[in-house]
């Protein structure tokens, strides 16, 4: 059961309108690294856990999401206010509202004129949100790693936002933001870490052939060695375009059919099958005006 608190959880300030910052901020309304995305993601991995604590935990975390949604959403309103008020009464004349809601090259028009100078839930190009953000796939062990890069993503656009702005109660606002997604990601690598055996993800183990072996994939210039190739953990193996199936066998793929179907297919085959004894002219070369050569028939 949830309840509004009418106050915000952190308090917002701003000094001055600033449409197209409001614009900006839209990527951590409705973006893919933005709150609701966030909260959408915390609450259903909630409902399906299992464990108490992390379903504590998950709760408790998607709430806060909705309560930062809430704060990012009125830095939103009020970076709009002055722009929203004097295009909805026409007050100024045409080209100055248009320059103070496209200045400096922003897109704020899309937020002005189709949502009245709202916060919508659109990214910052004017996207809509959608449900692909949320990647819960209801195993904790793969869950609270995407989880952990979820609030990784969102820290970094809310140092990336910071840094566009002077207005010192934005920037307050902002870093308070960003500072929860710090507190987020430890407690989900706390709660990750809790669960031995988490890797690798699930329950079942890899194969042994093939889970400490680092194939080569790229040659050029000389190959570059770290903690991620090499040392007694590592197999380094590099592949060439002579190298065969890494399972030793023949690298082609088949497959058992019923003879019925296997005549079927046969037939299939022949029907489509390509003939190397024309040469066909396409409509790429009528239309380049190009006369070709008499059809060839090889005998």
């Amino acid at each position: 059961m949830f309840s509004h608190n009418k106050r915000l959880q952190y308090t917002v300030h701003v000094s001055m309108p600033n449409p197209g910052l409001a614009n900006l901020m839209l990527e951590q309304f409705g973006g893919p690294q933005g709150e609701l995305a966030a909260a959408c993601r915390y609450f259903t991995q909630a409902i399906a856990e299992d464990d108490p604590g992390r379903k504590d935990m998950l709760f408790d975390i998607a709430t806060e999401e909705l309560s930062h949604l809430e704060v990012i959403g009125n830095l939103v309103c009020m970076l709009n206010k002055g722009a929203k008020g004097r295009l909805a009464e026409g007050v100024d004349e045409q080209g100055e509202m248009y320059r103070s809601i496209t200045g400096a090259g922003n897109d704020s028009h899309l937020t002005q004129v189709l949502y009245g100078g709202g916060a919508p839930l659109v990214n910052s190009a004017g996207v809509p949100w959608t449900a692909a953000y949320v990647d819960t796939i209801g195993e904790p062990t793969a869950d609270l790693r995407s989880n952990i890069a979820a609030e990784a993503r969102a820290k970094i656009v809310y140092e990336r936002l910071i840094n566009l702005t002077e207005d010192p109660g934005v920037k307050d606002a902002l870093t308070f933001l960003m500072t929860r997604e710090v507190a987020h990601q430890k407690s989900f690598e706390k709660a990750l870490y809790s669960i031995e055996p988490n890797f690798p993800p699930g329950k079942l183990p890899g194969d042994p052939r093939f889970t400490s072996v680092y194939f080569r994939m790229s040659k050029g210039e000389a190959d570059l060695k770290g903690p991620w190739n090499e040392g007694p953990d590592w197999d380094f193996v590099p592949m060439t375009q002579d190298s065969g199936p890494v399972d030793g066998r023949t690298g082609w793929a088949s497959v058992e059919l019923p003879e019925g179907d296997a005549e079927v297919l046969r037939a299939m085959a022949t029907r489509t099958q390509s003939r190397t004894d024309i040469d066909p002219t396409t409509g790429a070369e009528l239309g380049a005006g190009v006369t070709p050569p008499p059809a060839a028939t090889k005998k």
